[in-house]
């Protein structure tokens, strides 16, 4: 046990600082995202979010969605795990073979208008994986895409800057 307290001690914080909550592009896109989301939603945006194929990056930030610095529920943004409740419908990753069934029963489940968000740049255009005997590409090979958010991986801001695209 002191040998781990000494390592700890010896190397430090390495962990990233956390933004600061009057960061400008978060305070101004939660600002004009709550009130866009409770303007054309009514109420709430519900989002299904589904993993197609991807190396789990873009994931990674859309958890930190929930986290305490952008939390995305108070904006009225939830995540739902059934697509029958879903507004939109948020994929990440390539569409690898196995997934394309899958994707293509979850965005016939959701809900009419169907929004459809490509995160990362795997969804957007197939990214470093592209186009293989394994992966179809980016999600518009196999259903339509209304808004690509590029970036490997997009930070939670873009990504909340993608939602305001939609509610506008």
């Amino acid at each position: 046990m002191i040998r781990i307290l000494r390592q700890i001690f010896r190397t430090g914080i390495v962990t990233d600082l956390s933004p600061q909550f009057d960061d400008p592009r978060i305070t101004v896109a939660n600002l004009t995202l709550e009130a866009s989301v409770k303007r054309r939603f009514r109420r709430s945006l519900t989002v299904r979010e589904v993993d197609a194929g991807s190396c789990n990056g873009c994931e990674l930030e859309i958890h930190a969605l929930n986290n305490p610095v952008y939390d995305c529920e108070r904006l009225g943004i939830h995540f739902t795990a059934s697509p029958r409740f879903a507004d939109v419908l948020l994929v990440t990753g390539p569409v690898s073979v196995n997934m394309e069934i899958a994707l293509k029963r979850t965005y016939d489940a959701v809900p009419s208008p169907k929004i459809v968000i490509a995160v990362g740049d795997c969804a957007c255009n197939g990214g470093i994986f592209g186009e293989t005997y394994a992966s179809l590409g980016g999600v518009d090979k196999v259903i339509p895409v209304n808004i690509r958010i590029p970036g490997c991986p997009p930070t939670p801001t873009d990504i909340l800057n993608g939602f305001y695209k939609i509610c506008l």
